[in-house]
Protein backbone atom coordinates (compact mmCIF):
# COMPACT_ATOMS: atom_id res chain seq x y z
CA UNK A 1 0.00 0.00 0.00
CA UNK A 2 2.56 2.37 0.78
CA UNK A 3 4.19 1.52 -2.93
CA UNK A 4 0.55 3.33 -4.36
CA UNK A 5 1.55 6.35 -2.56
CA UNK A 6 4.97 6.78 -4.23
CA UNK A 7 4.06 5.70 -7.54
CA UNK A 8 1.39 7.41 -8.34
CA UNK A 9 2.21 10.66 -7.84
CA UNK A 10 5.43 9.84 -9.67
CA UNK A 11 3.47 7.89 -12.55
CA UNK A 12 1.14 11.51 -12.93
CA UNK A 13 3.99 13.64 -12.50
CA UNK A 14 6.16 11.87 -15.29
CA UNK A 15 2.91 11.90 -17.55
CA UNK A 16 2.36 15.67 -17.12
CA UNK A 17 6.10 15.89 -17.88
CA UNK A 18 6.25 14.13 -20.96
CA UNK A 19 2.75 15.64 -21.96
CA UNK A 20 4.04 19.36 -21.40
CA UNK A 21 7.46 18.12 -23.46
CA UNK A 22 5.07 16.51 -26.65
CA UNK A 23 2.62 19.69 -26.77
CA UNK A 24 6.27 22.31 -26.82
CA UNK A 25 7.27 20.45 -29.34
CA UNK A 26 4.40 20.23 -31.49
CA UNK A 27 4.04 23.96 -30.64
CA UNK A 28 7.75 24.96 -31.86
CA UNK A 29 7.00 23.13 -35.36
CA UNK A 30 9.02 20.08 -33.96
CA UNK A 31 6.52 18.03 -36.67
CA UNK A 32 5.68 20.15 -39.28
CA UNK A 33 7.65 18.52 -42.42
CA UNK A 34 7.76 14.61 -42.23
CA UNK A 35 7.06 13.85 -45.37
CA UNK A 36 9.83 16.21 -47.63
CA UNK A 37 13.28 15.03 -45.82
CA UNK A 38 12.60 11.57 -46.92
CA UNK A 39 11.27 12.68 -50.80
CA UNK A 40 14.01 14.76 -51.14
CA UNK A 41 16.82 12.55 -51.59
CA UNK A 42 15.08 11.23 -54.34
CA UNK A 43 14.97 14.86 -56.03
CA UNK A 44 18.44 14.88 -55.95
Amino acid sequence: MNAIFFLLPAAVLLGATFAFLFLKAAKDGQFEDLDDPPERILHD
